[in-house]
C-alpha cells in the first residue's frame, strides 16, 4: 500500500462530511449527525476549532481523523484529542488506521504536545482490539459526562 497524507482544504467539506456520515453509520448513530458542509466550514475553516488530515492511496481518499487540540493542567502543555477516525471498510486491515495513529503521533510530538487520547465505544471490540494493539491505554478510572442540545441550553440560562 502506498500511502501519503493531506490536510483538509476548505473545499473538502463534502468530503469530510462523507466521512461523518460513513462513520456514523459504522457507529449505528446516524440519526445523530446534524452537521452539514456549511457547519463544516464554519467551524473547520473559518473559526478554525479542529483539523482533519485524509489518509490516500493514489491520490484518492481513503481514510480521515478529525482532531483537535485539548490541555492537560498536569502536564502544563497541550495534546490531541481525536474526534473521529475512520478508513473505508474495502481498506481496513490494510494499515490505513496504523498510519493515521501514526501520522497524528508525528504531529502530537512535532507540536510539543503530551498526549494523543480519544474515546472509543465500549461495543466496538474490533477498535478496542486495535487501540490496545498500539500500546493505548483505556482510562478505565474516568466517565465522560456531556451537557448538550436543550439540557446545554438550559444549564447556560440558569443561575444556579
Amino acid at each position: 500500500m502506498n500511502l501519503s497524507f493531506r490536510k483538509a482544504e476548505e473545499n473538502d467539506c463534502g468530503l469530510i462530511l462523507f466521512f461523518v456520515k460513513e462513520l456514523a453509520v459504522y457507529e449505528k448513530l446516524s440519526d445523530q449527525v446534524i452537521a452539514t458542509e456549511d457547519l463544516l466550514r464554519e467551524w473547520l475553516f473559518e473559526k478554525k476549532k479542529a483539523e482533519v488530515i485524509f489518509a490516500c492511496e493514489d491520490g484518492r481518499e481513503v481514510g480521515f481523523a478529525l482532531f483537535f487540540h485539548n490541555f492537560s493542567t498536569f502536564l502544563g502543555r497541550a495534546g490531541i484529542y481525536l474526534e473521529d477516525l475512520y478508513v473505508l471498510e474495502e481498506f481496513r486491515g490494510r494499515g490505513c488506521g496504523r498510519a493515521l495513529l501514526k501520522e497524528l503521533a508525528r504531529i502530537a510530538v512535532e507540536r510539543g504536545c503530551g498526549r494523543l487520547e480519544w474515546a472509543c465505544l465500549d461495543w466496538n471490540q474490533p477498535s478496542i482490539d486495535f487501540y490496545l494493539s498500539l500500546h493505548a491505554v483505556p482510562m478505565e478510572e474516568w466517565t465522560v459526562y456531556r451537557v448538550a442540545g436543550e439540557e446545554l441550553k438550559r444549564l447556560a440560562g440558569s443561575g444556579n
